[in-house]
């Protein structure tokens, strides 16, 4: 009975195993066929990616070629309004219960991935208030013409959902907004980075589940 047992239990694991392999192998190949896009232009409007080795999200001015997120974004949705004059948001989609437990990989779980793996409805979008991040560790500057940035925008915003009251973030700058879609292991926080870019034009793979699958065309 043992052995039945051990048997069945290396089965189970070699089968974890594989899926888990085939995923990532399924996610770097569909991270490296383009997507198409256009050449970055020379002169144009500023934005940022960032990656913090679990999350990516998008980083860009609050003002620029006649667009904002004044009504969605506001100062007393963080814990520290003072921290709204900062000229610059940092914007990520994602499972609720993933991005408010893993600020950090050490905060990550088993049973927080699973459960991002299966689907949520619950998503929501995590904006942070900060001053332009020039020359910071794991951000990325991306070069924009105005259309291309208010077609970003654009595809932004249709992401938050009817304005609620939003959740205090990690500290005093950031929030949590509720969003419209549904996280998947298909269709993850990186994904929407992806997709986000891909809407402005932004030359990027055709699906990009993992933070190396994005940052690796900037």
């Amino acid at each position: 009975m043992r052995r039945k047992w051990l048997r069945r239990m290396a089965g189970t694991v070699g089968a974890i195993a594989l899926i888990a392999l085939s995923y990532l192998f399924a996610g770097l190949v569909g991270g490296a066929i383009p997507a198409g896009g256009q050449a970055a232009p020379t002169d144009g409007i500023r934005i940022y990616v960032e990656d913090n080795g679990i999350h990516t999200g998008i980083v860009l001015p609050k003002h620029a070629a006649g667009m904002s997120f004044d009504d969605l974004v506001r100062a007393d949705d963080l814990a520290d309004p003072r921290y709204a004059s900062h000229g610059w948001l940092s914007i990520g989609w994602g499972d609720r219960a993933f991005y408010l437990g893993t600020p950090t990989w050490g905060d990550v779980k088993p049973a927080t991935i699973a459960a991002a793996a299966i689907g949520s409805d619950a998503t929501v979008l995590h904006v942070g208030h900060l001053p332009e991040p020039v020359g910071e560790r794991g951000v990325y500057p991306v070069m924009l013409t105005p259309d291309q940035y208010r077609r970003l925008v654009s595809a932004i915003r249709a992401s938050f959902a009817a304005r609620t009251d939003p959740v205090h973030g990690y500290g005093p700058s950031d929030a949590f907004y509720v969003a419209r879609g549904r996280y998947s292991a298909v269709v993850t926080c990186n994904a929407w980075t992806g997709r986000m870019l891909r809407a402005a034009g932004v030359p990027m793979g055709r699906w990009t589940p993992f933070p190396i699958t994005v940052t690796s065309w900037l």
